[in-house]
């Protein structure tokens, strides 16, 4: 399978958008807009979080689908805790997948 099938069926399939849910053009245009700016955002999460030194994955990895992605990075518990008026996740003390969210954040903080 050539790279760009791939993609669009990582695209698809890890995003749950095989079937539109209108027969609107207009609504479908806007969900597929939200589809590729999640889609961006979790591949440059993907390769910024997965693939570092900090890396919640058994190996090093050059790609990882989107799906892995949200597996290791998007689905780990975290308290949503608002203090002094503003809002922190509070991860688990021995959360495997907090050094990368804290070098994304820094990457992001800093630019």
């Amino acid at each position: 399978m050539r790279s760009s099938e791939q993609f669009h069926s990582e695209f698809k399939t890890d995003l749950d958008i095989e079937r539109l849910p209108s027969g609107k053009f207009a609504t479908d245009d806007l969900v597929l807009a939200c589809a590729v700016l999640a889609y961006n955002i979790l591949r440059w999460i993907g390769l910024e979080g997965i693939t570092g030194k900090q890396a919640p994955i058994r190996h090093e990895p050059k790609r990882r689908r989107l799906k892995t992605v949200m597996q290791e990075l998007m689905y780990v518990a975290a308290r949503v805790v608002e203090s002094d008026r503003r809002i922190a996740l509070k991860f688990s003390r021995h959360c495997p997948a907090f050094p990368s969210f804290e070098a994304d954040y820094a990457k992001l903080a800093a630019g």
